[in-house]
């Protein structure tokens, strides 16, 4: 097996260095350099347009995947060196998207095969791009209050109400929503796991404006939407519950991986020493970007423990919660001694700083906040008494 995987690690780093476009090498993660995919979507490049095509030939979008719906059906240790291969040739993600993260695994567990072979391909090729409605007005931590309501007409559905909060949902091409298909049922059942076509009649979407100027978020509206039956409901009708909660692990697992440690494509010291020869030589600021850079370290690494146990079939659960949380705190740390280093400066816009840094808030509130987190590690991790 050590051969076996040396001899990948040779094949996908040799892959990587003839395929990967000069331009793209080493460039910052960022909102102008990420592609998303999706009927709207306009490559940046001709070599972003490229490097999706390279990849999803090769299956490296989604390498997990089984191969017959585009993925590379490759180990979880096949995908270890991936990673380390493409950081290593300071090569970007062909392909980000909620559909990857939110949706591919939820129908991977819970989708029918008619279902997993009309979209999972959709998703692996960048054609289709997916959003997540799941919050509404009255329903953000306590997300089994979901009121938008699915209505049996027959031979579809009909659907009503109100998401909020829905990322990118204007630049979307279909959304996977939580649904209410039985108003009489307690509150966590009666609730179904539905996908719904963003241009399809009585869907409007609304931008809300943030304090940190960009605008990911949207209002989403669904007046008298029609919704064909067949294929619409993934997992048991008015079950969407346990499909939500297996996507929600995901969820947060991304939420609180996201950033790789990094500002601006560089790790925190690279960040901190490129500034001002003051902010960078002050040993409290240093001292704490060190201790920053341990624990993003760690953070990784257990990161990677609890994938491993995923892959054998335990899974997650309630540790996503712990993952979440730490998770997000610490990219609010991070950026929090970035600004702090550069001082009143980096309040000036055009540093590119604050913007990441008002974010940041953000990330402590979506996907459940951290007070519903820790309470969730205190009840069903730490098994704490409630009383």
């Amino acid at each position: 097996m050590p051969d076996k995987l040396e001899d990948f690690r040779t094949e996908i780093a040799e892959w990587i260095a003839a395929n990967l476009p000069e331009e793209l090498r080493g460039q910052p993660r960022n909102e102008d350099t990420i592609c998303w995919g999706g009927r709207k979507w306009q490559f940046r490049s001709q070599a972003q347009k490229d490097w999706l095509e390279r990849c999803h030939a090769r299956g490296l979008t989604c390498p997990r995947w089984p191969v017959e719906y585009g993925g590379g059906g490759m180990s979880r240790d096949e995908e270890k060196i991936l990673r380390d291969e493409m950081n290593r040739a300071g090569a970007p993600s062909p392909l980000e998207s909620f559909g990857i993260w939110m949706l591919g695994p939820a129908l991977l567990k819970f989708g029918t095969d008619a279902q997993k072979a009309e979209h999972l391909p959709e998703i692996t090729a960048g054609r289709i791009r997916w959003c997540q409605g799941y919050s509404e007005p009255g329903a953000g931590s306590d997300l089994a209050n979901v009121q938008t309501r699915a209505e049996d007409m027959g031979d579809h559905w009909l659907v009503n109400g109100q998401k909020i909060w829905t990322s990118y949902a204007d630049k979307a091409d279909k959304i996977f929503a939580l649904v209410r298909t039985d108003r009489e049922a307690p509150k966590h059942l009666g609730i179904s796991f539905m996908l719904i076509d963003m241009e399809t009649p009585g869907v409007t979407t609304r931008p809300i404006r943030l304090i940190s100027g960009a605008s990911p978020f949207c209002e989403t509206f669904f007046d008298n939407v029609k919704v064909p039956k067949e294929g619409a409901i993934v997992g048991e009708m008015n079950r969407g519950w346990d499909v939500a909660k297996y996507l929600l692990t995901h969820e947060r697992e991304m939420i609180g991986g996201g950033g790789g440690g990094l500002i601006a494509g560089a790790t925190l010291s690279e960040a901190i020493g490129d500034m001002d020869m003051v902010a960078g030589a002050d040993p409290v600021i240093r001292a704490q970007a060190m201790e920053l850079e341990v624990d993003t370290l760690a953070f990784g690494l257990t990161m990677e423990r609890y994938k491993d146990i995923a892959e054998s079939g335990a899974g997650v659960g309630h540790a996503s919660a712990m993952l979440k949380y730490y998770g997000t705190e610490l990219n609010k740390r991070r950026q929090e001694i970035v600004m702090s280093a550069r001082g009143s400066d980096a309040l000036d816009w055009s540093e590119g700083l604050a913007a990441p840094w008002l974010r940041s808030k953000a990330n402590s509130i979506e996907g459940g906040t951290s007070e519903v987190m820790l309470d969730i590690i205190s009840k069903r991790v730490l098994e704490l008494p409630s009383k």
